[in-house]
């Protein structure tokens, strides 16, 4: 067996986290020859609940779990952390608004950064998933200056499976015939799923759809799909999200294949005319440990304006939390 590896779960007794340990600790992510360590953090008042889920995973016997630590302390939960799922947040609350709920979670992602700037492996792969989560992610980054700033990413790999899973759909093809969708900018409701590079089949995608469907119906649906599926279940998507920040890390670890892409939000480096300063979602390719952006894609007016869209709320988030950074 390999040494096992270190991996960071926050707000790990909420939904989210409850179904990250179980799918990380079956080898779901690194594979059953990869031995896990789960660092498990919850806040004080979860701790009980928390100890519950050790008990549990410690009931599954798996192979590839090496052991759990249950903590409360910011600093164990980042002690030695190989990677780590930044999921807990503070949920939007009756009558706050937007600039409230940003600064509240700086406060939380500020503490977390600077943690793992003192405690956490050098070369730790961070995913914020936690909301608002592109701008999470910038917070801590900016609170970690010892960490490559390309180690922290946010997820839009739940958008970006969505959108596959759409398309598939309104095609009659199973997923697996659908490759090179993208997400670009945030996410949130102004994100663009974009399908004008996308294959089906071999064949390109935009070629089976005129400009209604995708304005009206599928850009929509992909971007009200949070919301959808709390009117539907009266609570937010929860399996569906642990399984893509799974798809995330297993592809960003191990690598995507050649002739596909996947969308991960990452700092922004001046590619498609985004300058640096943000968190944003593009195409990128996985190789080595590492990713690269999707160079050189034509971009027609149609989706240039979406994009711009998605990159001012970006902008207008990281301005309403300037100063704590």
């Amino acid at each position: 067996m390999k040494s096992p590896v270190r991996v960071t779960i926050t707000g790990a007794a909420g939904q989210i986290g409850y179904q990250l340990a179980f799918r990380i600790a079956s080898g779901q992510m690194l594979g059953n020859d990869q031995p896990v360590i789960l660092q498990l953090l919850e806040i004080s008042s979860a701790i009980k609940a928390l100890e519950g889920v050790a008990m549990e995973l410690d009931d599954c016997a798996f192979k590839a779990l090496s052991s759990v630590i249950i903590t409360d302390n910011v600093d164990v939960a980042f002690k030695d952390s190989n990677y780590a799922f930044l999921v807990g947040a503070k949920p939007r609350g009756p009558g706050m608004e937007r600039k409230d709920l940003l600064q509240a979670n700086a406060k939380i992602f500020s503490v977390q950064g600077k943690s793992i700037n003192t405690h956490a492996n050098r070369d730790i792969r961070v995913l914020v998933i936690g909301n608002p989560a592109n701008t999470n992610a910038l917070i801590t980054s900016m609170n970690a200056p010892n960490i490559n700033i390309g180690n922290f990413t946010a997820m839009t790999r739940l958008d970006h499976n969505r959108a596959i899973a759409q398309l598939a759909k309104k095609c009659g093809q199973h997923i697996s015939s659908i490759s090179r969708v993208i997400i670009w900018g945030n996410h949130s409701a102004t994100q663009y799923p974009d399908i004008h590079h996308a294959i089906v089949s071999g064949k390109p995608a935009i070629e089976k759809f005129d400009r209604e469907w995708l304005t009206s119906n599928f850009i929509p649906v992909v971007q009200q799909r949070g919301a959808s599926i709390i009117n539907a279940r009266g609570s937010s998507s929860a399996a569906s999200a642990a399984s893509a920040a799974i798809d995330h890390m297993h592809d960003w670890i191990l690598g995507t294949p050649d002739d596909d892409w996947v969308s991960m939000g990452i700092p922004s480096n001046g590619s498609y005319g985004i300058k640096p300063g943000i968190i944003f979602s593009y195409p990128v390719r996985c190789i080595n440990g590492g990713y690269e952006i999707i160079e050189n894609l034509e971009i027609n007016n149609f989706s240039k304006k979406l994009i711009l869209a998605s990159e001012i709320e970006l902008r207008e988030e990281r301005a309403a939390i300037e100063e704590l950074l």
